[in-house]
């Protein structure tokens, strides 16, 4: 059995931002406001850029590999119902792909051109490990610090809630 790079971006994606809509529901008595305006530093983008960001991450990816244009999304959400509708949506896009488009994207030019006119340039396997996956998990990194930072009790076992429950050995 071989590992494309399918199996290595899009149910990792899925996966994660799973993880995240989850982190949601365990806000408890932090005020959403607060929490969707909150940075860990000045110059950071705040907790809903975070989350935004790492949904655009995540389907443009399996977009690009894929050859396909990723499904707008216009970031403006400002409620956690809001970014847990925007992280099912992203889901449900990665989860349309066809997985063979993607496992082909590996040899596929990829091209990321920034506002500012730099980019660069890969073969999606390259594109894939050094740009998309850590682009998307320093923003859910982020996410899940700004979290941590303003109270929310999550702890590694959130971020990694996908494996299940440990079994004895």
């Amino acid at each position: 059995m071989s590992f494309s790079v399918y199996d290595a971006s899009a149910p990792i994606f899925v996966q994660s931002l799973g993880n995240m809509r989850a982190w949601l529901d365990k806000t408890g008595t932090v005020p959403e406001t607060e929490l969707l305006a909150a940075r860990l530093a000045p110059d950071m983008h705040p907790l809903a850029r975070q989350f935004q960001m790492a949904s655009d991450a995540a389907k443009g990816a399996v977009a690009r590999l894929a050859g396909l244009a990723p499904p707008p999304m216009a970031d403006t959400e400002a409620s956690f119902a809001e970014l847990k509708e925007r992280i099912d949506r992203t889901i449900a896009f990665i989860n349309s792909v066809d997985p063979a488009l993607v496992a082909e994207g590996a040899a596929r030019d990829i091209a990321l051109k920034f506002p500012n006119g730099m980019g660069y340039r890969f073969t999606g396997a390259a594109f894939l490990t050094s740009f998309a996956l850590p682009n998307f998990f320093f923003h859910a990194t982020t996410a899940y610090a700004i979290l941590r930072a303003n109270g929310v009790a999550v702890g590694k076992g959130d971020f990694l809630m996908h494996l299940g429950l440990p079994e004895a050995m």
